[in-house]
């Protein structure tokens, strides 16, 4: 179902909520969806699923990132939001409180932070120039790495990390896919190495969805998704009508890309060495998409105009049609980041 976005000025950061659900309606009511302003002051928004404010928080860091995804992560009771003019990362915990998410600490970074991901009893921080780990315990996230890499190019095109089994993979727009290794309880270890096969053509790698040891690394300016294994690409699909797919999500057999300047998102289905294009449009936007995520039959939208964000909410079903649900407008064009907070324990 194709849907298209729109919002008007209200007061504040949220400037407007439109929602189609109810509440009442027996629909994801526990989950969260959290973005951030990306703004000096950096501030964590929080919303439900019918797209009303539940949350503003102060992330203790300054805004700033752009041309990136992955700018937050969610495990467990923890939450990481980078703050980039600042150089750290902000980790809120969920408690059982009216706030659903409080800060807990500032974790220090390299150089200024553009992606987190979590795994292995990790955060893992992409800088501008550099990969690091910062080990988990009972206690939270260390502030002390226990690891890092200087990244391939290091010249500040850094886009997105995540994580394939015992390795990393990152992307860099200066058209660098890359993985390095993870020793045995986590860290990150030796040097940064590019896949194989990286396409001739290859401009300007920007997103990524893992899954075990596969990633869907996006080729933006070729207008290109690409299956990395084994630190090998192993598949290259162009996107049809849609130009510059940026961001992507994954979900079971779907991947859906969010392709910024055709201000939409189609939907991929992928199996073993197959990507293949099975709706050019799920939903569409005033602005360009700047992040995407899926889980727990929700996805999140970001999408920006340069003068306002619009934060947009869908009900995904069996065949993996989009449902908005609900969509928020804020004053800003920064806003930056998504990701969807379950209220309970389970791992991304």
């Amino acid at each position: 179902m194709n849907k298209a976005i729109f919002g008007s000025a209200l007061l504040g950061l949220m400037v407007t909520g439109a929602v189609h659900a109810q509440p009442g309606d027996d629909w994801n009511e526990g989950d969260l969806i959290a973005t951030s302003s990306n703004a000096p002051n950096n501030a964590l928004l929080v919303y439900n699923t019918h797209g009303a404010l539940v949350e503003q928080a102060r992330t203790g860091g300054t805004g700033g990132v752009s041309g990136n995804a992955g700018g937050i992560a969610q495990n467990r009771d923890l939450l990481a939001v980078v703050n980039f003019g600042s150089g750290n990362v902000s980790i809120f915990r969920k408690t059982g409180d009216a706030t659903p998410l409080q800060l807990a600490k500032l974790v220090p970074a390299i150089t200024n932070p553009v992606s987190v991901a979590f795994g292995h009893h990790h955060l893992y921080i992409l800088t501008a120039a550099h990969i690091e780990s910062h080990p988990i315990d009972r206690y939270g996230v260390s502030s002390i790495a226990d690891g890092n890499a200087q990244l391939a190019h290091a010249d500040g095109s850094a886009a997105q990390v995540g994580v394939i089994g015992p390795q990393l993979i990152i992307t860099e727009k200066s058209n660098a896919i890359e993985t390095v290794r993870l020793a045995n309880n986590g860290a990150v270890t030796g040097t940064t190495r590019l896949v194989a096969n990286i396409p001739a053509n290859v401009n300007a790698p920007f997103g990524l969805a893992t899954r075990g040891d596969d990633a869907y690394v996006t080729i933006a300016h070729a207008n290109e998704i690409s299956l990395v294994r084994n630190d090998a690409v192993l598949t290259v699909t162009g996107s049809g009508t849609q130009m510059a797919p940026c961001w992507v999500t994954l979900d079971g057999p779907f991947l859906f890309s969010a392709n910024s300047p055709s201000h939409s998102v189609s939907r991929y289905l992928v199996s073993g060495h197959s990507i293949v294009q099975e709706e050019a449009v799920v939903a569409s936007f005033n602005g360009d998409p700047t992040d995407i995520t899926y889980r727990d039959n929700l996805a999140a939208v970001v999408d920006g105009t340069g003068a306002v964000s619009h934060v947009s909410i869908f009900k995904v079903d069996g065949d993996g049609n989009f449902d908005l649900e609900g969509n928020v407008t804020l004053n800003s064009g920064a806003t930056n980041g998504i990701a969807i907070v379950r209220t309970d324990d389970a791992d991304e």
